[in-house]
């Protein structure tokens, strides 16, 4: 296979392309993924951007993007395949009306099969493999990680009626989780790993000139400012890259110039995510340099 990327720094400047920012560390390891065939495993809090790493990928290959939205419960039905029993059932009739007799070769052939998104992308015929989004491993069952292993080290699906499927082009596999629960070491010896953090204040001000072009230069100053120690009150749900981008795109769109204590309180609906939360960052800002009122704001500025 070959690469599709030369180096980090290719993989930086093809992904800011289309609008996705990533920092030395992601880039090497979508590098490194990429280029080894193997599947890429991204954990992080909520909303820094893991999915959005496979949506970007995919648009940067110019190939398409299977996604696995994983929950409890999830099973081989709905992940690997199915049988068409419909299919199945008007082909019995069919064959009970002509006094014909079918086999389980007959009722279990590839016309009854149907692809779930994992032998969707095994199968992928285009010129370009897809990507293979596994969204949420950790909500899945162990079961289900049960299920992955022979997918994710050999690219391969087994139906026992039919054989083994195994991928001309191996899919670019990417697989995100926020650590609810801990995955099995199974899953993560067959997978490449990053974390994902939130970003530097830096490079989360570049992100926010992006997603947020409107916002003044001061606007992003002073909410990029904000963040980092809103990010180390003690929240049920600190806000990620996504939030910070909604909260900024609110204050941009209320003609805000620069943050003031009471532009902070009215835009907490795109902020915090629990009462609890909301009641934490009011309680804070005193603290955090917004006075009780937008006129004592001023008057220490």
């Amino acid at each position: 296979m070959t690469a599709p990327f030369a180096d980090a720094d290719e993989v930086r400047a093809r992904l800011e392309q289309v609008g996705y920012l990533v920092d030395e560390g992601l880039a090497s390891a979508l590098l490194f993924a990429t280029a080894l065939g193997r599947p890429l495993l991204l954990e992080g809090e909520p909303g820094v951007g893991k999915t959005t790493a496979a949506k970007a990928l995919a648009a940067v290959l110019g190939t398409e993007l299977i996604r696995l939205q994983c929950y409890e419960g999830l099973t081989a039905a709905e992940s690997l395949y199915e049988w068409n029993y419909q299919r199945q059932l008007l082909a019995v009739r069919l064959a009970e009306s002509r006094s014909a007799e079918l086999t389980d070769e007959d009722l279990f052939g590839p016309e009854f099969l149907l692809a779930r998104p994992i032998l969707r992308a095994v199968r992928h015929t285009g010129p370009v493999a897809p990507v293979l989004l596994i969204d949420e491993i950790d909500r899945a069952d162990d079961e289900f990680e049960a299920l992955l292993l022979e997918f994710l080290g050999e690219s391969a699906v087994t139906v026992p009626e039919l054989g083994t499927f195994t991928a001309e082009r191996p899919p670019f596999v990417v697989l995100t989780s926020n650590r609810s629960r801990d995955l099995h070491d199974a899953l993560r010896r067959r997978c490449l790993y990053h974390w994902i953090d939130f970003p530097a204040p830096a490079e989360m001000a570049r992100i926010l000139r992006r997603g947020v072009p409107a916002a003044a230069e001061p606007l992003i100053a002073s909410a990029t400012a904000f963040m980092g120690e809103v990010r180390r009150l003690d929240l049920d749900k600190p806000p990620g890259p996504a939030e910070t981008i909604d909260w900024l795109a609110v204050l941009a769109a209320a003609g805000v110039a620069e943050l003031v204590r009471d532009d902070v309180v009215r835009s907490l609906a795109a902020l915090a995510k629990t009462p609890d939360d909301r009641d934490t960052i009011v309680g804070a800002l005193g603290e955090l340099g917004y006075p009780e009122t937008a006129g004592e704001d001023r008057a220490r500025r």
